[in-house]
């Protein structure tokens, strides 16, 4: 097993995980690790993918999404996706990438939110009060 690996299951077994992204989702379910929610498009790099497979999906839920942007419809629904039984996969019919932002706002206490940067790897965000605080900055502009 490589060093992430390792890491990896170490959050796993201390953390609530969640995950967004098609590589980073199929990256923990061929682990044999399932995130209480992954988010997924079908797509990497703009580039049609098949969907990762998930022996245990309690809740399955679909969303459309465009590129570049965070519907209301999507907002809204990651700020009540919590409330369903887990675990859930939330299919994006569009993009995924920002939907990270309203989960980062919306997640459990003690949660990990991992994500693909492209070219760069992955990326493990600690979800704190700070990071709330930074996101809803954020969010609060794009509207």
């Amino acid at each position: 097993m490589s060093e992430k690996e390792d890491y990896i299951r170490k959050i796993y077994s201390e953390k609530v995980v969640i995950t967004v992204g098609d590589a980073t989702s199929e990256l923990l379910l061929q682990m044999g690790l399932i995130p209480l929610l992954h988010i997924i498009d079908g797509q990497e790099k703009r580039e049609k993918r098949s969907l990762p497979l998930a022996d245990t999906i309690n809740t399955e839920l679909i969303v459309k999404n465009n590129p570049g942007e965070i519907s209301s419809e999507s907002f809204n629904l990651v700020k009540n996706i919590f409330k369903e039984k887990p675990p859930i996969r939330l299919v994006v019919d569009g993009e995924e990438d920002l939907l990270v932002l309203p989960v980062c706002l919306f997640a459990p206490e003690n949660s990990v939110v991992m994500y693909g940067q492209p070219n760069e790897g992955l990326v493990i965000a600690e979800i704190t009060n700070e990071v709330r605080d930074k996101v809803q900055k954020i969010v609060n502009q794009m509207k």
